[in-house]
């Protein structure tokens, strides 16, 4: 059965988990850690180009191997939480074959990896170092398809923060830095196939973050940065004598020699110096990296520049000076102001003319040369995401983006960049119109360009876009203003900002100024704080392309228009109704007084009716398609279905009275259900649990039986879907598959995604169906971690994409996971 599955969009950040966890190969992709996933991500086609599944926990840390006289990316190793390393074999960004070495009893933090030529043969072998929080490195040989564990080296009680294999100058013998928590550098040496202690290196005076070697004529180099926030610059080179020079008039760097004696060739001396001590952070130095060689017209080249990232905010680029030799700062880049508290990590790009770095918060920050001056770095577009568990994704009422809540205290919206260049659309986060205090769990679209969102903090929020969003992604997208926005736009605010000590977005009405603000009673406190923290305040900017992670921290945040309160605890869900003028939340709750759905209007913005029925906390909200029905699902394994009274508008009461729910008589689920949705003809809804069980439900009976009935009236439509796993999302398909089947999506615990179809039965005493199971997605496509929500695209075709006959083929499905991803797949609905 071929999957009809096509990954579309991979929303996705790097991990916290330290330096280490991005990589960047020689052939150009970029390597990282998310979540438990390790991501290949093209710079230059600005898409991820594969999935890579296989650790249990967090990767830690990620590395491109290369021969030196391969520069091709073939082969990574990354290491995670699951105290596992493992080898992926990459072909044409494709996974061939993945190893896995197991061995450590801790969570893998650092690894590096290098070929060395095999003596008297004209192999290579794989030497691997990795460090754990079993306070071990362990040293790995790879000979063909055996891995070996070749050496322990015991650390005590401390720990080695960062590994570095290179070979000493001159020969093949493997040389290998540990920088730990001792704040001393430990350099190992390989004779008689083990890793003999050599040297220690004195100097810094607090934890070592990071070390690496580099080759510059025939010396080696090794770049450490640690806590003190200082750069240390070793060299290690061949030397003649070893008697010190006894003149008293040179002036000489203390010199550490040591000897080593290959299996063939005469003994070698070596002499280490401390070359260089580089100050310039302001704060703790995670990471330093040399500048990789890279192949021009033909030769080798490597320039020596090192880069530097510290929690300062800054990535400082060093080189030493022509005339001097001096070590000196030649560029620093990283963030002004702003929210983020520094750079885990730093890379060159392969010819050293990007930079990336690795924030704090997981959003990396890419950097060009421009070509008019090479000492200026200008922002560019790169991937985003959540970074941490994304609860909920929707998408807009007609298609254009999505928009998704997470537990990082974050709302962002994702759009296609449309450019004439290039035929295939790639998407970007656009905006981020709400950062919070408190971890997000829900939101709704009312409208094309307003939202309610739900979080820990029981309270909810509505956003309204501001016009400088909707001139942005009209430019962005490629979409007129008329096509997309029917409504007039004069009277809306420019953007939003948040003031100082402020926990609300307000709204800003005038551009250029110092914020203006709606509320005039705050007007000298807003300008008592802008002028104290100008940084926080909005500027409207003119995008062509998708904004950068700077841009999107400060100018993409969406006015807030109003709060509801009434609940108790943290809002959990809520829904919208398709006419936009109810919204209807529920809460956390363990009885019946706080599992109340409560109704709020959009007209007045005041609650309308509380729904009492549930025992436990309601997990999801559905509103039918006909608008005629209010769908809630439980805690406590219960459906329960309202419908709505023809009331006047002007009437005061309930709207919404108990039609039909789940009692003891009714065959239903046996644990949680944690989703539910709507077929869309309104007749039957959906049903998933975590029994593993999917259901759907309607009115099976006349018209007047049902009245009869009374709240029997709903019972269960199908044979019931076991699914082989938990499930947490369903979701059924606006259009009917070209056979007018209902088309339904089913997210599990796993991280799977299974699509089937549905027809009713006929069978009016026993209404049974059958399921059609059409497609899964794979391994490389799955959520590592539960599908939190699914969401069909309403229409068919693909977003940002032309109508044409093909696009009628088409239809696109959102998902979020508990993975920090968002997923958007495209779906060939003739193939199913």
């Amino acid at each position: 059965m071929a999957a009809p599955f096509q990954v579309c969009h991979v929303a996705c950040c790097a991990n916290r988990a330290g330096p280490g966890v991005v990589s960047w190969a020689r052939g150009g992709l970029l390597a990282f850690g998310s979540c438990r996933s390790v991501i290949l991500y093209d710079p230059e086609k600005r898409k991820v180009v594969a999935t890579l599944n296989g650790h249990t926990e967090r990767v830690n840390c990620v590395r491109w191997i290369h021969s030196n006289d391969e520069f091709s990316d073939v082969e990574l190793i990354s290491g995670g939480s699951d105290k596992h390393l493992i080898l992926w074999q990459i072909q044409n960004a494709k996974l061939v074959n993945c190893i896995r070495f197991e061995g450590h009893t801790g969570a893998v933090c650092a690894v590096d990896a290098l070929y060395i030529p095999e003596e008297f043969t004209e192999e290579s072998v794989l030497l691997v170092a990795s460090a754990a929080s079993d306070s071990t490195v362990r040293i790995w040989l790879k000979h063909g398809a055996e891995v070996e564990c070749l050496q322990t080296l015991l650390f005590g009680n401390g720990f080695a923060m960062d590994v570095s294999l290179s070979c000493l100058p001159g020969n093949n013998i493997p040389i290998l830095a540990c920088g730990g928590d001792d704040c001393r550098i430990h350099l190992y040496i390989q004779e008689t196939g083990q890793f003999q202690k050599t040297l220690v290196l004195h100097g810094h005076e607090d934890w070592i973050r990071g070390v690496e070697w580099a080759v510059y004529d025939g010396a080696l180099f090794l770049a450490s940065c640690a806590q003190d926030c200082l750069i240390r610059i070793w060299k290690i080179h061949v030397t003649s004598s070893l008697t010190e020079d006894q003149d008293e008039g040179i002036i000489k760097l203390k010199e550490n020699i040591f000897t080593v004696k290959p299996k063939s060739g005469s003994e070698t001396s070596f002499a280490v110096t401390l070359d260089s001590v580089l100050a310039g952070h302001e704060n703790w130095v995670y990471a330093v990296h040399w500048q990789p060689p890279f192949l021009k017209d033909g030769r080798m080249e490597q320039p020596m520049r090192l880069l530097s990232a510290s929690m300062d905010k800054t990535v400082i680029l060093w080189a030493p000076d022509d005339e001097s030799g001096v070590w000196l700062e030649q560029v620093r880049i990283g963030e002004v102001g702003g929210n983020t508290l520094g750079f885990f990590d730093c890379l060159f790009s392969p010819d050293g003319s990007m930079i990336l770095a690795h924030a704090f918060h997981g959003a990396l920050h890419l950097w060009k040369q421009t070509p008019e001056n090479k000492r200026e770095w200008a922002p560019a577009v790169v991937i985003s995401g959540h970074f941490n568990s994304v609860q909920d994704v929707k998408w807009d009422p007609d298609g254009e983006f999505i928009i998704s809540v997470g537990s990082d205290q974050t709302t962002r919206i994702f759009a296609p960049w449309k450019r004439e260049s290039q035929a295939e659309v790639s998407w970007h986060e656009v905006a981020r119109p709400q950062v919070h205090g408190y971890d997000m769990q829900c939101l709704a679209m009312i409208g094309r360009f307003k939202f309610v969102s739900g979080a820990d903090e029981k309270v909810l929020r509505v956003f309204t876009a501001p016009r400088n969003f909707m001139e942005n992604l009209s430019s962005i997208s490629g979409t007129s203003m008329e096509k997309l926005y029917s409504e007039e736009i004069i009277d809306l605010p420019e953007g939003a900002t948040v003031p100082a000590l402020g926990l609300s977005n307000k709204a800003v009405f005038q551009a250029g100024d110092v914020a203006v603000q709606k509320a005039e009673e705050e007007e000298e406190e807003r300008s008592h704080a802008s002028s104290q923290y100008h940084e926080n305040y909005f500027q409207p900017c003119s995008l062509t392309e998708p904004p950068t992670e700077d841009h999107l921290l400060q100018n993409t945040l969406w006015p807030e228009s109003q709060k509801l309160y009434g609940h108790g605890y943290e809002v959990f869900c809520v829904a919208c109704n398709p006419a936009k003028t109810l919204i209807a939340s529920a809460c956390k709750a363990s009885k019946k007084e706080h599992a109340a759905v409560i109704l709020w209007s959009t007209k007045t913005w005041r609650q309308l009716q509380s729904l009492h029925f549930h025992n436990l906390t309601v997990t999801q909200l559905s509103f039918s398609p006909d608008d005629n029905f209010l769908l809630a699902v439980s805690r406590d394994r219960k459906w329960s279905l309202w419908k709505r009274k023809d009331t006047d508008a002007s009437e005061r009461g309930p709207v919404f009275s108990l039609f039909a729910s789940t009692d003891q008589n009714t065959p239903g689920h046996s644990r949680i259900i944690w989703s539910c949705d709507w077929t869309p003809d309104s007749k039957y809804f959906v049903t998933g649990s975590r029994d593993k069980k999917v259901m759907v439900w309607g009115e099976c009976c006349s018209a007047e039986e049902n009245k009869e009935k009374g709240m029997d009236a709903i019972q269960l439509c199908s044979s019931v879907l076991d699914v082989g796993d938990a499930v947490t999302a369903v979701s059924v398909s606006h259009v009917l598959a070209t056979d007018g089947r209902y088309i339904v999506a089913v997210g599990t615990e796993g991280g799977k995604i299974h699509l089937y179809k549905w027809t009713p039965g006929d069978n009016k005493t026993l209404p049974l169906s059958d399921w059609t199971k059409c497609a899964e997605t794979d391994n490389s496509q799955s959520h590592t971690l539960v599908v939190k929500q699914l969401c069909w695209r309403r229409c068919v075709g693909r977003a940002g994409q032309e109508d044409t006959a093909e696009s009628t083929e088409w239809l696109q499905l959102a998902s979020a996971g508990a993975d920090s991803s968002v997923k958007i797949f495209s779906i060939n609905r003739h193939n199913l």
